[in-house]
């Protein structure tokens, strides 16, 4: 497949590349494009036939749902049944932004688009580029992360280009994704919000909006969901072509855990790296070390990055920091339990 590349200034949008990527939607074509949290690879989200194309450019099981992208808040009413006042307050105080809600659907919406369900995932994106796609072409986008399942999301226009042209029909870069991990998904179809999949809009956020928010039970579990209500529930995920595990403890026992064991792994001419916060990062010795910052904030919008890097550096083995699952925490560690295959290595 010929893919169209196009790069795009979010602060100086050029409007004839957005018309033709949009023309390129209308038509039933795939097209990536950069959104606040990552890159996603979009289609009609009302057209069967085009959302069965993200699926094959994914490589992804199709019973897996589709997030649905749109440019203004109103036209969350034409694709579900009712929005309860629950869904209402979220929705006024965090769109645009990195925030996926899950209401009963109405028929316009395809079984190929909700991976089967009688309920649809809805966010609106802040990314200008994103935004000014999804009104010039006039119509609801379903768009996951723009990466072969099971691999982790792309946040750099770079790492789309290189593992996804060829396999969909248009691309556009538009720099970095600011948060570096994908919505937070709420299911607002019961009394209770509950969060499904974990983001930068945290837990604590909503409760002050909406009073108490509960958490999926699997978050945090290896066992699969029978039956997935939101991306990122249901199969591998994030997952490097390095063996990745995470080390929990106090600071100074993942140190020199993670010294031990680079010691140990080099002996076997492994070749190890190390994904951590700053203040470790200073005391590590290892053959590659990203540093993804000082702060939580940092450690989210660097983490699918420093994975796709370990690989670029033919990493076999890669030893994450845990992190504490308060606030964002709770996204970071929900991404790189999945990364891990919940492989945990405790450091005494």
């Amino acid at each position: 497949m010929e893919t169209l590349i196009k790069k795009i200034d979010e602060n100086n949008i050029d409007s004839e590349i957005i018309e033709e990527m949009a023309k390129l939607l209308r038509d039933g074509k795939t097209v990536i494009f950069p959104t606040e949290t990552v890159y996603g690879l979009g289609a009609n989200a009302l057209d069967e036939e085009a959302a069965k194309k993200i699926y094959e450019a994914k490589g992804r099981p199709s019973d897996n749902p589709l997030i649905v992208h749109i440019a203004e808040k109103k036209e969350i009413y034409s694709l579900v049944e009712s929005v309860n006042e629950k869904a209402e307050k979220l929705i006024n105080e965090f769109w645009p932004g990195p925030l996926t809600v899950i209401l009963p659907k109405k028929d316009i919406i395809p079984d190929v688009t909700s991976g089967g369900l009688e309920t649809v995932a809805v966010r609106m994106p802040s990314n200008k580029i994103a935004n000014a796609l999804i009104k010039a072409a006039g119509i609801p986008i379903a768009a996951p992360s723009a990466n072969i399942s099971g691999r982790p999301s792309p946040t750099r226009a770079e790492h789309v280009k290189k593992e996804m042209t060829g396999r969909v029909s248009g691309i556009i870069m538009g720099g970095d994704c600011c948060f570096g991990l994908e919505s937070t998904v709420v299911d607002l179809t019961g009394e209770t919000p509950m969060i499904l999949r974990p983001g930068s809009i945290t837990k604590e956020m909503m409760e002050e909006i909406v009073g108490n928010v509960d958490m999926d039970s699997s978050l945090l579990k290896k066992e699969d969901n029978i039956k997935a209500k939101a991306p990122g529930m249901k199969y591998t995920h994030y997952s490097p072509k390095a063996d990745v595990f995470i080390i929990r403890g106090e600071k100074e026992s993942i140190i020199r855990k993670i010294n031990e064991l680079y010691e140990e792994k080099s002996d076997e001419n492994q070749k190890i790296g190390v994904i951590c916060m700053s203040d470790i990062a200073r005391k590590i010795k290892t053959d590659e070390i990203i540093d993804l910052g000082d702060t939580y904030e940092k450690v989210a919008a660097n983490l699918f990055d420093s994975l796709i890097q370990m690989d670029e550096k033919g990493a076999d083995i890669v030893y994450a920091e845990a992190f504490s699952t308060e606030g964002v925490g709770q996204a970071i560690m929900n991404r790189l339990m999945k990364s891990a295959g919940y492989k945990v290595i405790e450091a005494e």
